[in-house]
């Protein structure tokens, strides 16, 4: 049944930028502290495209708190509202980033600086439309979004994060709970030294 006129939230997970704890596996390219200044601009970029977006309520959800300086920036703006991301592997944690809104919500990281307000809003669409859940693909085998009209706890618990197969597994595990899902193009994010080149390419204002 379509909810045409239902507010869709957007969830964001990101991390301080802390040098040495942010963006990790940049750290031998570009060094510690400009991977957490990677880290900031991505998270910034991130809020500013879930506001853009317009859909409904955007909340940060921090690691491992709120109170870096950044976090309270983004913070005082009263379009966001910042969260403690709790213990737990990323899917508890996106699991309670769900179930800590009453009706559907869109989750994405701060990793994915391709992801535009136009892919969010086509994402809440799908939700309204009557898909069970919508999933925006990464090109590197898992996903920079997932939307759920409610909270699916059989979607993040016992997943290998951080593999090749998350996306395959998570499509394993919608067919079986026989959920309708819609499926937007797939888009690139920044993990791995390689994606920095891109960045520099197609998103020169947020290259180091």
């Amino acid at each position: 049944m379509a909810i045409q006129d239902k507010s869709v939230a957007i969830a964001i997970l990101a991390r301080a930028p802390v040098a040495g704890l942010a963006k990790t596996r940049l750290i031998p390219a570009i060094g510690a502290h400009a991977a957490a200044v990677l880290q900031e601009r991505m998270t910034e970029q991130a809020v500013a495209t879930a506001i853009a977006a317009e859909t409904g309520p955007v909340t940060l959800w921090c690691a491992p708190n709120p109170s870096h300086a950044s976090f309270q920036a983004l913070g005082a703006d009263r379009r966001v509202s910042l969260h403690h991301q709790p213990d737990g592997d990323l899917g508890a944690r996106m699991l309670a980033a769900f179930e800590a809104h009453d009706g559907p919500a869109l989750i994405v990281g701060s990793d994915c600086p391709a992801l535009t307000a136009e892919h969010l809003r086509a994402a809440a669409h799908a939700l309204r439309d009557g898909a069970d859940v919508v999933l925006i693909p990464a090109e590197d085998g898992g996903y920079v979004l997932i939307g759920a009209r409610e909270p699916r706890p059989e979607l993040f618990e016992g997943m290998l994060w951080g593999s090749a197969t998350v996306l395959a597994d998570t499509r394993e595990r919608i067919t079986a709970l026989a959920l309708n899902c819609t499926e937007l193009p797939p888009l690139w994010d920044v993990d791995r030294e390689d994606d920095l080149a891109r960045l520099e390419r197609d998103l020169p204002e947020l290259a180091l």
